[in-house]
């Protein structure tokens, strides 16, 4: 592939598309970069085929197993290429979703030229995060059927983290081994363990900032045994004092994610303080994820989707500053941290 080419789908393109996780891929050791970011390309296209609810779910479905395969090795006879121009690019309205559908080729090529190891790990994530956007089109109805299903047990909610975004930290693990071998200090297994658990708080804070949302297109991640234990049925969280009603569940969730984010913590400080770059990675979405669970803690009208609980861009900064100040030391993170669990534990109902 000509390096025009590769620097625009994962240079150009990769930023226009990733947002503010192109912060992290750029901070990333170089020998990262390529096999991280180009996951996250195919993740992202997979993602935008199962997201097209302008399509009918099988037909994504369709879709997102046939663009699984190619990216195992299935030859492309160019089938899937013309489906997704004429099914699914046609119907986006942001044209960097369109031209990343119209990528896949050239991003499988990529695929292709890295080295065996770093290949099997991209396909095995891409894989893995493909089946979780599968559980949501098999799980859950048409957005547009009017009725809410929810996942029935914790259990259930705990594998659907790991599959869109425990799976992550174990690939981020998997890629610091390979490319930064001396990074991570300790058992492997229990880095391993505590990386998944990083990504289930982040996933976790996105399942409960976004619930309003997900709720008004028939999704509820909310387990119903977790709902009925205080009185609730799915349906109930539409109403308008649901907020309050639910304040409860909201709560005992928010327990569960400290306790992830607590790990996610240990996972950073495994890391050497001089791994600045590996820190710097680990940080950033951890704070901006527990500065998140700090305003949905104090959100009395939390599932009211006009009253979202999302930082805003100069806190982002905020946190972008301070990291480079706090990054080294031990000290300096762990209480940061903890000042911003302790100020989500502090709101919550005893």
């Amino acid at each position: 592939m000509p390096d025009s080419n590769r620097a625009f789908l994962l240079g150009t393109l990769l930023k226009r598309v990733s947002r503010s996780f192109y912060l992290t891929l750029r901070v990333l050791p170089a020998g990262m970069r390529d096999p991280v970011g180009l996951a996250y390309l195919l993740a992202r296209a997979a993602d935008t085929i199962a997201d097209t609810s302008l399509i009918a779910p099988a037909q994504r479905l369709d879709l997102l197993l046939a663009l699984r395969a190619q990216v195992n090795g299935d030859r492309d006879d160019g089938t899937l290429a013309r489906r997704l121009a004429t099914e699914v690019a046609g119907q986006q309205s942001v044209t960097d979703e369109k031209v990343l559908l119209e990528s896949l080729s050239p991003a499988l090529d990529i695929l292709a030229q890295l080295d065996d190891a770093d290949r099997a790990a991209v396909r095995g994530i891409v894989t893995t995060l493909s089946e979780g956007m599968e559980f949501d089109l098999r799980t859950f109805p048409d957005e547009q059927s009017g009725r809410i299903v929810a996942l029935d047990r914790p259990e259930a909610l705990d594998r659907y983290t790991y599959l869109v975004a425990g799976c992550v930290g174990e690939f981020w693990t998997q890629m610091t081994y390979a490319h930064v071998p001396r990074a991570l200090k300790g058992d492997p297994a229990a880095i391993v363990e505590r990386g998944i658990r990083f990504g289930k708080a982040l996933q976790m804070t996105n399942v409960l900032r976004d619930c309003a949302k997900d709720l008004r297109i028939s999704r509820c991640y909310l387990p119903s045994s977790v709902l009925e234990r205080h009185g609730l049925h799915p349906d109930d969280l539409l109403q308008p004092d649901a907020s309050v009603r639910a304040r409860p569940v909201l709560d005992e969730l928010l327990r569960t994610t400290l306790g992830l984010y607590r790990d996610a913590l240990a996972y950073t400080l495994s890391l050497p303080g001089h791994a600045i770059r590996l820190r710097l990675a680990c940080i950033w979405p951890i704070m901006i994820g527990l500065e998140t669970l700090v305003l949905l803690a104090g959100n009395d009208t939390w599932l009211d989707p006009r009253h979202a609980s999302k930082i805003k861009r100069n806190d982002v900064y905020r946190i972008l500053g301070y990291s480079f100040v706090a990054v080294a030391s031990d000290c300096l993170v762990t209480r940061w941290a903890n000042r911003l669990i302790d100020a989500v534990g502090a709101r919550l109902v005893r």
